[in-house]
């Protein structure tokens, strides 16, 4: 445990170490808030969310709050949702769309530019109260991928400098012609890092998804790269996706194309996400255009190219200067510091980001974004759906049950006197240990 906040001390983290204290100790929240979360690059929307003038989304963050607008000239401001007044939280909704700004106490306005419109009975201050002085405090803001990042330290290094190799190996894949096909956020009884980390490694797809085995190979490597990680598949010893995993003892198939349509199908009905939902039908053109005898590989590349088929005869374009090299080399998982997973195709990708809920170490809200390429103007409706227990939802598919069921379970047990810290595999686990290097970095500041 952390007695003295100010005395963080040296890193404790080792690639096959974490100490439970980063999860569980109330200081340590209340650390990460005031030296982390206040300092670092974070996502806060996506920019087609903000379509018009005076388009407005908040998010929170610990205790925190945002604002993000589309302003009078038509560029994205971000600003702390908070009234000079009183300290009220400004605006209340999640999203909408506004002419000016009204606290819900004692009617202060703003405009969409943040400066001061209009504080009634100015006279009682006598002269000494300036509207110049009293807009709403800014926050960095850049974009990158069509994703809207925030910082509230004005003097950060460029978001391009944060993002670094991770900018440079998920860049090719244009997120930014993506768009919501799906938004789902909960809250969980769980630390945020417990959350955050289900997904930052394949390790455990033989222990929580056995059925999974079937139809897909799960050995993985990690690699680290500043405070981001990723992790992939090795060409060897994985037999890869569309066959047994070698854990089951069945034998791998010669005719490699039924399992690869078997493995698209299963996860998209289950997941409706990662996969677009064009995928299905386009990986299908396998069993009738492709010979029964190809390679793993050039199955593979069929099915990609069946895909780019499909994407461009719907009008949803393709990535200009994505090759297959690239993809391969991009791997399976990229966790972005802090925050932020993802796992992608070519013209569709799966996104969680997680938010810790105010400076309580037991919650946090979970964000899950399902993107894929569209035609121009041919995405669904934005729906945001919360839940405030992600039990109060009955459709979010077996494998993300088994993993949130998991999260609840390995939270509780952090608890126990048995317990005093995760053995994190330095080879498939590196994204975890990483990530709580990072963290340790920023709160070392």
């Amino acid at each position: 445990m952390i007695d003295d906040k100010d005395a963080v001390g040296q890193s404790p983290v080792r690639d096959d170490w974490v100490p439970k204290a980063a999860y569980l100790d109330p200081a340590f929240a209340k650390l990460e808030a005031d030296r982390m979360w206040a300092k670092v690059w974070q996502i806060a929307c996506r920019e087609e969310e903000l379509p018009k003038v005076g388009s407005f989304v908040t998010v929170d963050v610990a205790e925190e709050s945002f604002l993000i607008v589309r302003s009078d000239e038509g560029r994205l401001l971000a600003f702390h949702n908070v009234c000079q007044h009183r300290g009220r939280r400004l605006v209340d909704e999640v999203a909408g769309r506004a002419l000016q700004f009204t606290c819900g106490f004692h009617a202060w306005q703003y405009n969409l530019d943040g400066t001061n419109r209009r504080v009634p009975d100015l006279e009682d201050w006598g002269g000494k109260l300036d509207l110049c002085d009293l807009g709403l405090k800014p926050l960095k803001l850049d974009t990158w991928g069509g994703f809207i990042f925030v910082n509230m330290d004005l003097d950060a290094a460029p978001l391009s400098e944060f993002l670094g190799k991770a900018g440079e190996m998920l860049g090719p894949f244009e997120f930014e012609h993506m768009r919501y096909r799906w938004y789902k956020s909960a809250r969980m009884n769980v630390n945020w890092k417990v959350a955050i980390e289900a997904f930052d490694e394949g390790y455990h797809v033989q222990g929580t998804h056995p059925q999974a085995l079937q139809i897909m190979d799960d050995p993985t490597l990690s690699v680290a790269h500043g405070p981001h990680a990723m992790f992939y598949q090795p060409a060897i010893p994985s037999r890869g996706v569309g066959q047994p995993s070698a854990r089951t003892n069945l034998p791998p198939t010669d005719d490699v194309r039924p399992g690869l349509v078997r493995y698209v199908e299963e996860f998209e009905a289950d997941l409706k996400g990662l996969f677009c939902d064009r995928h299905p039908a386009a990986t299908k053109r396998l069993m009738t255009e492709v010979d029964p005898g190809v390679s793993y590989f050039e199955a593979l590349g069929a099915m990609v190219g069946f895909w780019r088929d499909a994407a461009l005869e719907a009008g949803a374009g393709w990535p200009a200067n994505l090759t297959a090299e690239h993809v391969g080399a991009a791997g399976t998982d990229w966790h972005v510091f802090p925050n932020f997973v993802t796992l992608m195709t070519p013209d569709s990708a799966i996104c969680y980001r997680v938010r810790p809920d105010g400076v309580n170490p037991e919650s946090c809200f979970f964000d899950m974004w399902a993107l894929q390429r569209y035609a121009p103007g041919g995405e669904p409706p934005l729906e945001r759906q919360f839940f405030d227990y992600w039990r109060d939802h009955d459709d979010w598919g077996q494998v993300y049950c088994q993993d949130f069921g998991n999260m609840e379970s390995v939270h509780k047990g952090m608890k126990s006197r048995g317990f005093e810290g995760s053995r994190t595999s330095p080879k498939q686990e590196l994204p975890i240990s990483n990530l709580h290097r990072a963290i340790y970095d920023y709160l070392q500041k």
